[in-house]
């Protein structure tokens, strides 16, 4: 018998109970740098040396964290069901729970690519540094989507998305575009919003759904009973 599919789409707020900072925990600021000064392209241009020192500081933070307990309830429904993760988040934290299929939207902190040929990805656990080049010879950049960047994963993040027979929304405020819009494509699936603080959205308003008023460990516990009894 086919598995039914899960698609749990999660963000920072996952990510946050196992000690990353989140820009909007404190005003778009991360450990004292104002996010649009470190992640869009112009920066970039203008100071790499600044954008790669904030990205070896966070890749350097993910090694002293580890998952959490909602990170790897998603990796233990894969028993029971067909389990896709897409994530807002560009820390690993979802693999090293061990789900086995993670989409980021974002990036990923753990991997660089060519600053001249996008396609050119290398998987990066240490610093980042001037004089770090790809294999033509450019500079290497963070793999991270900036600001003022397409989001090169959307439309496939949007087709699995489509097949969910159960929709998870776990710690991502839905307030931040494309992003939030993914919600429009699971229009007949089972939904469960689970946030300490549930903000209004509109894709949402558009749906039947369940809400679950509580962190993202407390909300995946409640969960865990609830998609257990259905199977």
């Amino acid at each position: 018998m086919e598995k039914k599919k899960i698609v749990a789409l999660t963000g920072a707020g996952i990510s946050a109970e196992s000690g990353l900072k989140t820009f909007r925990d404190s005003g778009g600021l991360w450990e004292g740098y104002d996010v649009m000064e470190v992640a869009t392209p112009e920066v970039w241009h203008k100071n790499p040396d600044l954008v790669l020192k904030f990205y070896n500081l966070r890749r350097a933070q993910l090694k002293e964290v580890e998952p959490n307990y909602a990170h790897k309830a998603l990796s233990l429904l894969e028993e029971e069901y067909d389990v896709h993760v897409v994530t807002q988040n560009v820390d690993n934290l979802h693999e090293r729970a061990g789900s086995s299929k993670v989409l980021h939207l974002h990036g990923e902190l753990t991997k660089v690519r060519s600053s001249f040929d996008e396609d050119l990805i290398y998987h990066w656990e240490d610093d980042l540094n001037p004089g770090d080049l790809c294999d033509k010879g450019h500079q290497l950049r963070p793999h991270i989507v900036w600001f003022g960047e397409a989001v090169p994963m959307l439309g496939i993040a949007a087709g699995i998305v489509s097949q969910a027979d159960i929709l998870l929304i776990i710690g991502t405020s839905l307030q931040v575009y494309p992003a939030a819009g993914l919600v429009s494509y699971a229009p007949n699936s089972q939904i469960y919003y689970v946030d300490p603080e549930p903000k209004d959205n509109y894709e949402l308003r558009l749906s039947s759904y369940t809400t679950i008023a509580k962190s993202a460990t407390e909300g995946m516990k409640e969960l865990m009973h609830v998609l257990s009894s259905k199977h």
